[in-house]
């Protein structure tokens, strides 16, 4: 069926005046609102007002121009139902075969940092989206695209088949319900944060745009892609800039996230390395190459191939350093010009620019996929107090002991349960993740320690079900003992420490991470 009349009506307005001359010299006759009337007319482009078409004028300063039956009937009358049609004809409405149609900039305006609610509010488009359900409702008869990226295959297929393929039809009339549903959920979103309504609704709609498709998943055989949130990410690997390398995977990206999840943690200059989502080394120092050696003599086997985040920029020693091993991803605010030029001489090195890294997101959700379901919490982004330590046994740890205990028990957070991080003098030297029970968590931070346990701390994630971790930790040669506290056997593993010489205090806080 020849297409014969287009409604267009965008805000994005690349490629329009093109493709409209396009349909006219195929004979479309074109019909148009506004602003996009005048686009096309100012380029010489023969236009039919859309009160010529509804016999009504503009009116409520333009909020009312399309929502009309002759706009609406035409899209919705099925052409092979006699009925619909004889309907038409008895009320002098034509057909509309094509509706051209993208929003008004909710998202752009949104993101201003000074819009007010109203401003917001008046670019919540409505003709727009009921031209465009209307049409893709109606889609073995109307050709709807939001998409200026579409222009070019309804064009060829008009000139080259004589109309456009209900298969590709189908696909625009898909994209159009996408779209709108993106559109609807941005508006939700927007208004729901401004009521202050419940954090957890009834219902949840959530939207996000693709960044990237992957080369695979976590394995070669699983398809994935890389979707962004719809919102100001500063402080995100969805912020960073890409200086070299090839295109992030889908394990760089999470094991990135990780990297400066931890790194976050940290005021001084810090280096966080990561390997399997888990740390596998963290150091802290008066510069960033301290740091950095700290996080790569923690574990010299485990960080090759790994995740590199820094928190200082990155100069030229630090970058000869990180050039004598292999990593995936070194992440930093910044670069001196030859630090990049030593790190850019490895072709497989993605490097990474995050100037405002240290940014935490305000309000941010964990979010996590399962069978049928979502599950969502606050993110875990409790801060300890040194203040609310309790200090339940006898001996009490030193102020060079304290600042250890604090360092180990941010690294540790950042370790999958069940976990145990051995450290020492702002630098991790045994990390034991992911055991399904504590001791073994114990043994394997202690093991991969070594010698480096004698007067060194522990921190655990989670409480001491028994008095066994102690026992190991004062054969090893621990000094102190940082764990959440709550078990019913918390009295037995302090009249441990007690009999042992320890120090242990209580943070009242458990951070599993599962």
């Amino acid at each position: 069926m020849k297409i014969k009349r287009a409604l267009i009506s965008v805000s994005d307005k690349s490629g329009i005046v093109e493709f409209a001359q396009k349909l006219v010299e195929m004979g479309v006759e074109i019909v148009s609102t506004g602003g996009t009337a005048k686009t096309l007319m100012e380029a010489g482009i023969k236009v039919t007002g859309i009160s010529e078409v509804t016999g009504f004028p503009e009116c409520l300063d333009g909020r009312v121009k399309t929502l009309h039956p002759r706009i609406h009937g035409g899209l919705l009358a099925l052409r092979d139902n006699s009925e619909h049609m004889e309907t038409l004809e008895k009320l002098e409405i034509e057909t509309i075969d094509m509706v051209i149609v993208n929003l008004y900039p909710f998202r752009k305006t949104i993101e201003k940092a000074d819009v007010s609610l109203e401003e917001a509010i008046e670019n919540i488009d409505i003709g727009g989206p009921s031209m465009l359900r209307a049409g893709a409702k109606n889609y073995r008869f109307v050709t709807v695209a939001v998409d200026p990226i579409d222009y070019e295959i309804i064009l060829y297929e008009m000139k080259h088949i004589g109309d456009v393929t209900e298969n590709t039809k189908f696909k625009l009339a898909s994209k159009v319900f996408a779209h709108t549903a993106h559109y609807d959920a941005l508006i939700a979103s927007y208004l729901w944060e401004k009521a202050e309504m419940e954090k957890y609704p009834n219902i949840i709609t959530m939207t996000f745009e693709k960044a990237q498709d992957l080369r695979y998943g976590e394995n070669p055989h699983q398809s994935a892609a890389y979707y962004k949130e719809i919102k100001t990410n500063h402080g995100t690997i969805a912020s960073a800039e890409q200086l070299h390398g090839k295109e992030l995977s889908f394990n760089n990206i999470n094991d990135a996230n990780a990297a400066l999840l931890a790194l976050k943690e940290f005021e001084a200059p810090a280096a966080v390395a990561v390997k399997h989502a888990n740390p596998c080394g963290i150091g802290i120092g008066d510069n960033i190459y301290e740091a950095y050696s700290k996080a790569y003599r923690a574990d010299t086997v485990s960080i090759f191939g790994g995740i590199v985040a820094l928190n200082r920029e990155l100069d030229e020693k630090t970058a000869e350093e990180v050039n004598k091993i292999f990593v995936e991803i070194i992440i930093a605010p910044s670069y001196t010009d030859r630090a990049l030029e030593i790190l850019k001489k490895k072709s497989n090195i993605r490097i990474m620019k995050l100037e405002n890294m240290m940014c935490k997101q305000s309000e941010s959700m964990d979010m996590k996929k399962v069978g049928g379901g979502l599950l969502i919490q606050d993110s875990d982004d409790y801060e300890l107090d040194a203040e609310e330590l309790q200090y339940v046994t006898e001996k009490t740890p030193s102020e060079k002991e304290l600042e250890d205990l604090l360092f180990a028990w941010k690294a540790v957070k950042h370790v999958k349960s069940n976990a145990i991080v051995v450290a020492k003098d702002g630098m991790t030297l045994g990390i034991g993740p992911g055991q399904v029970n504590r001791i073994w968590a114990a043994e394997a931070a202690i093991e991969r320690a070594g010698e480096g346990s004698k007067e060194a701390v522990m921190a655990s994630d989670a409480f001491f079900p028994f008095d066994d971790v102690v026992h190991v930790a004062a054969k090893a040669g621990i000094k102190a003992i940082i764990q959440p506290g709550g078990s019913i056997n918390d009295q037995k593993s302090i009249e441990a420490c007690n009999k042992l010489g320890i120090a242990m205090v209580f943070t009242g806080v458990r951070h599993f991470r599962h």
